[in-house]
């Protein structure tokens, strides 16, 4: 493998001027830069990690702690597009990513710290875990730098999507297509749930819809099964609301199955919305009508925030940073 002397030597420059060139100093013009890489890269040259790690003080890699208790994994629609735009965004950057192990059923594995002291991460990206579990307790209230996602922390950075803005602006929509009778199979408790459902109230509320109690029904997410449950209930109350809101699109899908076992139409004889804005939803008949969440900002702006973070720690400012959705239309929302 080449070194930056055998750089040096072709090039006929100092191998002082060689590792400025390939760090991308200043002090070096562009031409002589682009010529010093062009050279390294003919010869086969790649930087030392480890030696690299030693002179900076950095691994250049991040770790994600990514958790699904319901075992979707990566196939999570809403998270693989989170994890994705973050994956690209760091990468670009020149970090590694590797995801923590977050199975523990494993004999003598490490917690997540030790876990992370172990691999010597930068930082670390936390999406779609039990928030409340100790070990993922005790990570946050380490020195490790990190970013959440849809989770706030007390002094640390997050990355959440508008729920309180995404849920109005969805209800409204389904408020304006003349629907007065409007149902929410919601997620389980967390942090997100409760921004929804008091953003549901709270618009309802304000639009003066009246909500039964019957009408707010509970749902895992992405659980197509409960979803469908949750559905029949609604559709067996005296008095059925004449739209459901789902806790997502996936879980929809679920309900929808329901309805049409009973003979409904959608959206001719009951509406439904779902919330993400998954791609499948637009490629159903009709298509779905949902909250369509920017999974690619979420996901870049976790990665340009955990940079930060990493390499201009005294003046990254911690703040939650807040990415708005948009109503997607679709056509299972029916005006009346």
């Amino acid at each position: 493998m080449a070194s930056m002397k055998d750089i040096s030597r072709v090039c006929g420059v100092s191998v002082a001027t060689v590792s400025k060139a390939l760090n991308n100093h200043k002090d070096i013009s562009q031409e002589t830069k682009s010529h010093i890489r062009q050279v390294a890269k003919e010869l086969g040259y790649y930087p030392n990690s480890l030696a690299r790690a030693l002179k900076t003080n950095r691994t250049y890699n991040i770790g994600v702690l990514f958790t699904d208790e319901a075992g979707n994994g990566l196939t999570h629609d809403y998270f693989a597009g989170v994890l994705d735009s973050f994956k690209r965004t760091v990468e670009a950057r020149g970090y590694d990513v590797t995801f923590l192990n977050a199975s523990k059923n494993r004999k003598n594995r490490m917690t997540y710290l030790e876990h992370c002291r172990y691999r010597g991460f930068d930082g670390v990206m936390i999406a779609n875990v039990d928030f409340y579990d100790p070990e993922v307790e005790e990570l946050v209230k380490s020195d490790i730098r990190l970013v959440t996602i849809d989770h706030l922390f007390h002094d640390r950075a997050v990355i959440v999507s508008d729920n309180v803005r995404g849920m109005r602006e969805l209800f409204t929509y389904i408020y304006e297509q003349g629907h007065r009778q409007i149902a929410y199979i919601h997620g389980a408790n967390s942090t997100v749930t409760k921004s929804r459902i008091s953003s549901f109230l709270k618009t309802a509320e304000e639009l003066g819809v009246t909500v039964p109690e019957a009408y707010l029904q509970e749902s895992a997410y992405r659980d197509t099964k409960g979803a469908g449950e949750a559905t029949k209930k609604l559709l067996d109350l005296p008095n059925p609301p004449t739209c459901i809101i789902y806790p997502d699109d996936f879980s929809c899908f679920g309900g929808m199955n329901v309805i049409r076992e009973r003979g409904l139409r959608i959206p001719e004889d009951i509406s439904v919305a779902g919330y993400d804005g998954i791609r499948a939803g637009r490629h159903i008949e009709p298509q779905l009508t949902t909250l369509r969440q920017d999974t690619v900002q979420i996901g870049a702006q976790a990665g340009e925030k955990l940079i930060s973070l990493i390499e201009k720690p005294r003046t990254t400012i911690i703040e939650p940073v807040i990415i708005r959705g948009e109503v997607y239309k679709g056509k299972t929302v029916r005006s009346i």
